[in-house]
């Protein structure tokens, strides 16, 4: 599954520019939660510069193996840092407070525990910082989405947005 969202044919239906672009900035930093193969975190950290970091937290060693051949080879290793999560948490306490731009693509409904997780990335995000949640249509439906969004409520984000990303419900939280 990850090759097929890897697969550049992709980008004919979620351009990450159009995507990620319009909240990413040079010199931020940014956090992306379950990166894959990298589709969203090699174009964020060629935009966000030599100033700039991104996170990429993944629970499965294959995929961050996978992005760190991809960053290596972009010579992107000094903005990208690859972190192996675990099933019960992000693992990025030393990041309190410090993250810019959050990016939760297709992951949240994978979670065994979206309030925690949602309370983690709360937690790392700067005052003021955003979140883009995206889950795919075939795997929430508009009422779960709309539940989703209420909870992060619950954990001090307020909705500011409804991009649109073609196959998928979307929202960008500030915190």
């Amino acid at each position: 599954m990850g090759y097929i969202l890897a697969s550049p044919l992709r980008r004919l239906y979620q351009n990450p520019e159009t995507i990620v672009f319009p909240y990413c900035k040079p010199g931020m930093r940014v956090l992306e939660i379950g990166p894959g193969m990298g589709f969203f975190s090699l174009p964020m950290a060629e935009k966000i510069g030599s100033s700039g970091k991104i996170y990429c937290v993944d629970v499965q060693e294959k995929m961050l193996r996978t992005l760190r051949r991809k960053v290596l080879q972009r010579k992107l290793d000094y903005r990208v840092e690859l972190r192996r999560c675990s099933e019960a948490s992000l693992e990025v306490h030393d990041l309190n407070g410090t993250i810019d731009f959050a990016l939760a693509f297709a992951v949240v409904h994978e979670v065994p525990d979206p309030d925690f997780l949602l309370d983690e990335i709360a937690v790392s995000l700067r005052p003021g910082g955003i979140l883009l949640i995206a889950e795919p249509r075939g795997h929430v439906d508009e009422t779960g989405f709309a539940e989703l969004i209420r909870r992060a409520e619950t954990h001090g984000f307020r909705n500011t947005a409804s991009p649109d990303i073609r196959g998928s419900h979307a929202a960008l939280l500030k915190h």
